[in-house]
């Protein structure tokens, strides 16, 4: 590995056969893995034989870590960046240590790999030639409400993260603001033993979502409105 190197390295989101020989190889490598947890990652390296020593870095990391870990790569140490699944920084704290690298002149280099959004929207069968990742919405009604709405005025592809247990709310809201017609996609669990796609009108894929417990991780993809002219 490279002396003084942050390494952002995407690990699976499911299945531990979507893991890449890059990533195998640049974590046995580096002096230090920073995990967001390090029970989730320490169960990733014991089934690759990866005894690299960890620590810990997530959304209530003090300041004062944070200093300590740049000044580490400052001094020549080669660290991975690791999230619980899936690429740093989409969606999780992992981009404030990255920002600070860079501040900091250090190098950043990614190890791409799997992340969910990308894995939803290529079996999605929805419109990819351009689309809107939001994430996370907001939790504050107004402030949720607001942005569901200016999304949906988007003549594009739309892609969610949301939590299970939010999951019915955010197919009502998107009823009454994109609409029941517009086609949805859910994807549950991607990449696990359990996968699922549940595609339909945003009206049924929230009506096969009603009498049901959701667990798991959730993609949520909204689809543009049909074209003028074709109904």
């Amino acid at each position: 590995m490279e002396a003084g190197t942050l390494y952002i390295v995407a690990t699976p989101i499911g299945n531990l056969g979507d893991i890449t020989l890059r990533a195998v190889e640049t974590l046995r490598g580096v002096d230090l893995i920073v995990a967001e947890d390090t029970r989730v990652t320490r169960k990733l390296l014991s089934a690759y034989g990866i005894s690299a020593p960890l620590t810990s870095y997530h959304a209530h990391t003090p300041a004062k870590k944070q200093a300590e870990l740049i000044r580490k790569l400052e001094a020549g140490a080669s660290l991975a960046l690791v999230t619980d699944a899936g690429t740093p920084g989409i969606s999780d704290p992992a981009v404030r240590l990255v920002r600070a690298a860079i501040e900091a002149g250090v190098a950043v280099v990614p190890v791409p790999g799997p992340t969910a959004l990308v894995a939803a929207l290529s079996a999605s069968g929805l419109p990819t030639d351009t689309f809107t990742f939001e994430g996370f919405l907001s939790t504050k009604a107004g402030r949720r409400t607001r942005r569901l709405e200016e999304l949906a005025a988007l003549g594009h592809t739309v892609v969610l993260y949301e939590s299970p247990r939010r999951l019915k709310r955010l197919l009502a809201e998107l009823v009454e603001t994109f609409g029941p017609t517009r086609p949805c996609v859910v994807a549950r669990e991607v990449s696990k033993r359990y996968e699922e796609f549940i595609r339909g009108s945003v009206a049924e894929v929230a009506e096969a979502f009603s009498g049901r417990e959701v667990k798991g991780e959730v993609t949520v993809l909204v689809g543009p409105p049909p074209k003028r002219g074709t109904g």
